[in-house]
């Protein structure tokens, strides 16, 4: 479903300054499979995220989904995609948002008023979906989000700290909502500092520490709580501390 090869990104920063916020990442990620990704604070999961989804061009390497470049807008069309900082229309209703996601995906009326019911049944979000979003809580935000990228039940759904700012019930709700779309068949790809979620949600773990994939493997071949394994990596790569 994804792969990554060979792929580098620099930024420039200030006055002749460079990062390098991806270094070399080759990455197979199957179809059907949930895949969590996780690092300390800068290493590079969001940078690959956005070249993944083309928002951003790498420097070299080449990125597909189901091996069509990245940068190919078909490859991009059953793809569901959830930012780290969503931005919301504030005077936009939940339905209405949903309505114009749906049409910038190219769905008809009737398939989004389908769609729309059931996602915003699934997240708890029915008895608030004809008010305005500048009025619903954080995690209200983030639910509505959430179901603005699954509106066109895409194939793929790419999901950067999807817990952020959920109560329990919303986190069971969203951990619920991934396990349903993993029984679907649907591949998910998570990035998250929430180990625990990770360690119960994904099939494999891949550890990005300075742009760098340190470590990838199966979940259930880990001795040791993926907590501890992280904390080891991380030391192994150099950092003295988890930024």
């Amino acid at each position: 479903m994804i792969r990554f090869e060979e792929v580098y990104k620099t930024f420039r920063v200030g006055r002749g300054n460079k990062v390098a916020a991806v270094q070399g990442l080759s990455l197979d990620v199957a179809s059907g499979e949930v895949f969590g990704c996780i690092g300390p604070n800068g290493a590079g999961k969001s940078t690959s995220i956005k070249l993944l989804l083309d928002l951003i061009r790498p420097d070299s390497g080449t990125i597909t989904i189901k091996s069509l470049s990245s940068r190919v807008e078909a490859s991009r069309a059953r793809v569901g995609y959830l930012p780290e900082n969503p931005y919301l229309y504030d005077f936009l209703t939940a339905h209405e948002y949903l309505k114009y996601s749906g049409r910038l995906s190219g769905l008809s009326s009737s398939i989004i008023a389908e769609r729309s019911n059931l996602l915003l049944e699934k997240l708890r979000l029915p008895q608030a979906a004809n008010r305005c979003i500048n009025g619903y809580s954080k995690g209200m935000q983030q639910r509505t989000a959430i179901a603005a990228a699954l509106i066109h039940d895409p194939d793929l759904i790419v999901l950067d700290e999807p817990m952020s700012g959920l109560d329990p019930l919303g986190r069971k709700l969203i951990f619920d909502l991934i396990a349903e779309l993993k029984q679907q068949g649907k591949t998910v790809f998570i990035s998250s500092h929430v180990l625990t979620d990770i360690e119960r949600l994904c099939d494999r773990v891949g550890i990005i520490v300075q742009g760098r994939l340190c470590l990838e493997g199966l979940v259930s071949d880990f001795t040791v709580p993926l907590e501890e394994l992280f904390l080891q990596v991380v030391a192994d790569a150099g950092l003295d501390e988890v930024r």
